[in-house]
């Protein structure tokens, strides 16, 4: 299993998960033409992508769902409440399929875990993906950490894991009050250190890959969150990948 980030960030999200047998996006939150130009930068085709997992119904998350759904013929799976938030958008294909937050399902040589999590949205989710060499930990877009993502993240190969923003930063920050308490709410987003100090918390003894992602261009650093994380495992800055909202980040091993 390999997997690599198209983009990441407040104006667009979409990772990408390849094994050898299937090859799906979760998320899409760019238009048609710059999915398809950024999946071209990694050697895909969008005819070639067979699902899409949405994680939530935001628009730098859903918002090309439905064309690159309905231009590739990818099935869609989301739950009840995200597919409800999306009316008119998500059922682009009749292979649209409603999960259950909790109930992992199988994908071709896939096995894909998905688990709710705090973020100010519906139902949201994040994922877990298993496949015979590697196990791949996805966890963006939470405010707050809970002993059931700190279970569900524990053994992986890799992790893409959010930080989207410095506390400082984003205390002194041009953001409004409001906003700022909205990003740094138990729905928010999470900031550097409490990703480290999920870093700590599980087992990271079988980590090879981790990724810093959704980083905030005003409120964070790419320096600043690979510090963090660093810190954590007791590794060199530089072993952190940080994933570029322009650029994304190249393909990566899951294993």
């Amino acid at each position: 299993m390999r997997f690599a980030l198209l983009g990441s960030g407040s104006e667009g999200n979409a990772l990408l998960v390849e094994t050898a047998e299937v090859r799906l996006l979760v998320d899409c939150g760019f238009g048609l033409a710059e999915t398809e130009a950024r999946l071209a930068r990694l050697g895909v085709a969008l005819e070639q992508i067979d699902a899409i997992l949405v994680t939530h119904e935001h628009g730098d998350h859903s918002g090309g769902v439905a064309r690159a759904a309905a231009k590739s013929g990818a099935a869609i799976y989301l739950t009840h409440g995200t597919l409800a938030s999306l009316p008119g958008r998500a059922t682009a294909t009749a292979q649209t399929h409603v999960i259950d937050s909790h109930a992992p399902f199988a994908l071709r040589d896939l096995w894909v875990k998905p688990f709710p999590v705090p973020h100010d949205a519906r139902e949201p989710v994040q994922f877990v993906f298993e496949a015979a060499n590697g196990r791949l930990g996805l966890l963006t877009d939470v405010g707050a950490l809970t002993p059931h993502i700190e279970a569900m993240l524990s053994g992986c190969n890799a992790i893409v894991l959010e930080c989207n923003h410095d506390v400082d930063l984003l205390r002194d920050g041009p953001y409004p009050a409001s906003l700022k308490a909205r990003v740094a709410g138990r729905t928010g987003h999470l900031d550097n250190a409490a990703a480290a100090a999920l870093l700590q918390r599980i087992d990271s003894s079988r980590l090879r890959c981790l990724v810093a992602a959704h980083l905030s261009t005003t409120n964070n650093r790419p320096a600043l969150a690979r510090q963090a994380l660093a810190s954590a495992l007791k590794c060199a800055p530089e072993w952190i990948a940080v994933a570029d909202q322009n650029q994304g980040l190249g393909w990566r091993d899951a294993g």
